[in-house]
């Protein structure tokens, strides 16, 4: 396949690399460049957790449902229909028939036997492809059994509220079983799906490409191909898009939003359930004290991060459930007021007056913002309370690979965002005593609290909606309180298409579906 894309797009491709350094540059008819923030982890998408990833993986496979354009409700996709039990612990989908994967082999229950127990079942021969960070998504799912070939039946150990929006997640992607069998442990690199789009090639640091699938089941893209081009530094993707380099830039530094609104280009913004934070080591030195913790709170100025950082792209943050959730969203809770005396105060009282503190940063990665100067502001403001803080600086994937072990001997704080589909995942993932990094989650700074685990269990279980909305809005409260984190922002996603680039969309999910997309 990736000499096949070569053979046909090679021109073009020629024409994107060339782009870079003439102004005014085209890149080539049919062909849609994106600028991306970083290099992906891997394509597999049971693998992965950052929405840099699933900016791909999305056009590439299907999922059995999918979220309905412009919102985050749930229809049909692979799957053309599905049937709850009254207890709600049983899900009958009827599968779509005639699909392939991008291999030729057939998509059905099976295949979607397979995805679920390599996920799910350590003795499954194929869980070594792992590990599998997000299968916490599925953990209420007792059992999966094809009871046809096109009909298969989820066993839930209890109700789970969050499980159609979580199998519309990358998480719940399908994969090609063969392809995996295969590749097995270089799947990621290798990626096989349904969608509308198949892999053609990955040159490391340089691109992905993906090319139209003629056969897809919803109708061919118009796009002959995607390439998605990873470039870091934020300047260097302005100037690629301005000089024509790429058609499509996503998370645009906010000094820079200006540039495209006009001028040959078109701006987009749309509010997400979005949340940039920082992640508080509870477990040992100086942010074990919720003292010190709230303290944090009250010394970072977040308006001032939002106003001249974020340049109004955001708005400061109150709490675990972006107000995006506005069902389920605590408005009661105001955000920690920048009060730097009070800050000392809370110092003083818990004797961590001048602590010192290793502050990890991330040069850029999804739904980051601005996180070199954010970084920066936060260490002048925590200066101003004495607090001597020690940044240590790393490129996004290495970054996660030293946060998401946990922060446990390495950092006392760590630069942190999350876009999630329901008010479950951030807080069930991040936050619960059972999602430390040692059980497999992200609560990388290993806070526990267990009325906070009782309340997110009990939460994910309701079935009716205004009883979980009870339940966050007290989880929030405590959360609040006990600030394991420092809440910053709440972001608004943004990004600019060249004028030769119709029926682009940001989508409230964060992913990037291109198969409307049309280019002159």
């Amino acid at each position: 396949m990736g000499y096949l894309y070569k053979s046909v797009f090679g021109l073009g491709l020629a024409a994107v690399a060339f782009a870079a350094h003439t102004a005014a540059a085209q890149t080539p008819p049919g062909v849609l460049v994106v600028g991306q923030i970083a290099e992906p982890k891997s394509l597999d998408p049971a693998a992965v957790t950052a929405v840099n990833d699933f900016r791909i993986l999305m056009n590439v496979y299907d999922g059995l449902v999918r979220y309905k354009d412009g919102t985050l409700e749930v229809e049909p996709a692979l799957a053309e229909s599905w049937t709850i039990s009254e207890d709600g612990t049983e899900y009958v989908f009827e599968l779509r028939s005639g699909v392939s994967f991008h291999d030729g082999t057939p998509f059905n229950a099976e295949a979607v036997e397979f995805n679920f127990d390599r996920m799910l079942d350590e003795a499954h021969p194929s869980h070594e492809t792992g590990p599998f960070p997000l299968a916490f998504f599925f953990s209420a799912v007792e059992d999966v059994e094809a009871v046809d070939g096109d009909t298969v039946k989820f066993k839930l150990n209890a109700p789970y509220a969050p499980f159609l929006s979580n199998l519309a997640y990358p998480t719940g992607l399908i994969v090609s079983p063969d392809a995996v069998r295969s590749s097995g442990k270089e799947f990621g690199r290798n990626p096989v799906g349904t969608g509308p789009f198949k892999f053609a090639e990955w040159q490391s640091n340089a691109k992905v490409v993906v090319a139209r699938n003629d056969e897809y089941w919803d109708g061919a893209p118009s796009l002959e191909a995607v390439v998605f081009r990873p470039i870091t530094d934020a300047n260097t993707r302005v100037a690629e898009m301005l000089s024509g380099g790429i058609d499509v830039m996503v998370e645009i530094p906010p000094d820079s939003v200006a540039s495209f609104d006009g001028n040959g280009f078109t701006l987009l913004e749309q509010a997400g359930p979005h949340l940039w934070f920082l992640i508080l080591n509870a477990k040992e030195g100086p942010f074990a004290d919720k003292r010190v913790r709230q303290a944090i709170n009250y010394a970072i100025d977040k308006k001032t991060l939002v106003e001249n950082i974020l340049q109004g792209t955001a708005e400061v943050a109150s709490s675990p459930t972006p107000p995006a959730f506005s069902w389920a969203h605590n408005e009661a809770l105001q955000p920690y007021p920048y009060d730097p005396e009070k800050a000392m105060a809370l110092l003083k009282e818990a004797g961590h007056e001048g602590a010192e503190l290793v502050f990890y940063v991330t040069e850029g990665g999804s739904g980051m913002l601005d996180p070199v100067p954010m970084g920066t502001a936060i260490q002048a403001d925590l200066a101003k309370i004495g607090l001597s803080v020690k940044i240590e600086t790393y490129e996004w994937n290495t970054f996660l690979g030293k946060v998401n072990p946990g922060l446990e001997g390495k950092a006392d704080m760590a630069q942190m965002a999350w876009m999630t589909n329901d008010p479950d995942t951030l807080p069930y993932l991040a936050l619960r005593t059972g999602a430390w990094p040692d059980e497999g989650g992200f609560n990388s700074g290993y806070y526990s609290n267990p009325k906070v685990d009782e309340l997110l269990e009990a939460a994910r279980s309701a079935t009716d909606q205004a009883e979980r909305a009870k339940l966050y809005r007290q989880m929030q409260e405590i959360v609040y309180d006990d600030a394991p984190w420092a809440f910053i922002a709440n972001w608004k996603q943004n990004a600019a298409t060249s004028e030769q680039v119709s029926g682009f969309k940001l989508q409230p999910s964060f992913f990037l579906l291109l198969k409307e997309v049309t280019k002159g």
